[in-house]
């Protein structure tokens, strides 16, 4: 399994679909639906937990389910790639709450993220955010998104 490259493959794009998938489900579920929960982080926090959390808790033991099931089933493909989302998804989780969790809203010591332009501007986007409960919902790419939202083009009612 762990040779295989079809295994990395599928862990990296996984980990990579994630932020598409997070920002999907922040757009149409966090802040529709879902807002009396998702609430909880726009608003200061009181303590080091927020109700906003159960999402990452959803999110991970969907993961650990794919991983120990993968390695509880006869070895072959699908047991491999069943391990390999539940990686890939670990993996975004990971990065998700070192650099959200972590570095913008510093409930983890790892201000020296900051070094990083990328990352000032992941954090800047995010804030962008935060400011006007609207895009960008993505946070990798955050920057990114709110680029194509600043240039999208306005609506007009000239030739309407």
């Amino acid at each position: 399994m762990w040779r295989d490259p079809l295994f990395w493959l599928v862990s990296v794009a996984v980990a990579c679909a994630m932020e598409f998938w997070a920002r999907g489900l922040h757009d149409r579920l966090w802040h529709g639906p879902w807002w009396p929960a998702h609430r909880s982080h726009h608003v200061p926090r009181k303590g080091p937990f927020e109700f906003n959390d159960v999402f990452a808790l959803m999110h991970a033991s969907i993961a650990i389910v794919l991983i120990v099931g993968g390695f509880h089933a006869n070895a072959g493909r699908a047991s491999h790639v069943a391990i390999a989302v539940g990686y890939g998804m670990t993996a975004f989780g990971m990065a998700y709450f070192v650099v959200h969790d972590g570095f913008i809203h510093g409930r983890l010591p790892v201000g020296f993220l900051s070094r990083f332009g990328w990352l000032r501007r992941i954090r800047n986007a995010h804030n962008v955010h935060h400011r006007t409960d609207a895009a960008p919902y993505g946070l990798f790419l955050g920057p990114q998104e709110l680029r194509q939202t600043r240039r999208a083009p306005r609506s007009s009612s000239i030739g309407n």
